[in-house]
């Protein structure tokens, strides 16, 4: 377990953490005063590749935080550059994902297609308007040889109502047409997280992961061999934590108590 008073940077999640849905959570704007009052460097990682880092950085501007685009990192951009190692830049992608996603893409230079023909790669995210159409020319551009990317895997998404599909779901129906396994590219697995590592320049043990999720930003930072801090302010509850063998190195109640024993005033 690394101490919080080594800690040099952070990665930290959104949803849960800084706010839950529409409300933002205690203590937002008292953690950014202290992060750049000790020089902690972080970055606001999230798996939600239907976020656009300008978007983020006017929400967290509502509150009273000025936060740079270049310190968001989604799993749609993150997907990008993961395939930006695989393929060269105009490679046709075919996408199931809204505009974020595609943004990310076209950013980093692929050339997006809306046909299976010649696609070298197909990168899905959460599409609030999928169909059929979308997901055969997907399937066939899989079955055809096209690298198959999911941004993350999360098979249901929390509403109101209840709990709908999310891009898990869509990749498990490609999966099952296909029999090709996705690479997924973001929490739980480490390549979030090690691209935030390179921007931000740090060392795994000394960077403090922040989330609310065990079994995404927790188990990914432990993937990562990273510090993990679970706040118990959004999914997971103190229940969660007796059940699960992923077992974070921090634990606090809300941001407040984190902030609390970051300057050393709690045991």
């Amino acid at each position: 377990m690394g101490e919080l008073n080594q800690i040099q940077a952070m990665i930290i999640d959104l949803d849960g953490v800084l706010w839950l849905g529409d409300t933002p959570l205690p203590g937002v704007v008292d953690l950014f005063n202290l992060l750049h009052r000790k020089s902690i460097q972080y970055i606001l990682a999230t798996n939600n590749a239907t976020a656009d880092p300008n978007s983020v950085c006017n929400r967290l501007a509502t509150l009273g935080v000025n936060v740079e685009p270049d310190r968001i990192l989604t799993s749609g951009q993150a997907s990008a550059q993961f395939l930006q190692l695989q393929l060269p830049q105009g490679a046709l992608v075919y996408t199931i994902g809204e505009s974020a996603l595609r943004i990310a893409l076209t950013q980093v230079g692929f050339t997006l297609t809306d046909a299976a023909d010649g696609a070298q790669a197909v990168v899905v995210g959460l599409d609030r308007q999928l169909s059929w159409n979308t997901m055969a020319e997907a399937a066939l551009a899989i079955q055809a040889g096209a690298i198959f990317i999911g941004t993350n895997p999360d098979v249901s998404l929390p509403i109101e109502r209840g709990q709908v599909p999310g891009v898990g779901a869509t990749l498990a129906a490609l999966k099952a047409a296909t029999g090709v396994q996705p690479t997924i590219v973001g929490k739980p697995e480490p390549h979030l997280y090690l691209q935030a590592l390179q921007r931000l320049d740090a060392e795994p043990e000394r960077t403090l992961v922040l989330g609310d999720r065990l079994e995404t930003d927790i188990l990914g930072g432990q993937h990562a061999g990273m510090v993990t801090c679970l706040v118990l302010t959004g999914v997971t509850q103190r229940q969660d934590l007796v059940d699960s063998s992923i077992q974070p190195d921090y634990v606090f109640e809300d941001l407040p108590q984190l902030c609390r024993a970051l300057v050393g005033e709690m045991p």
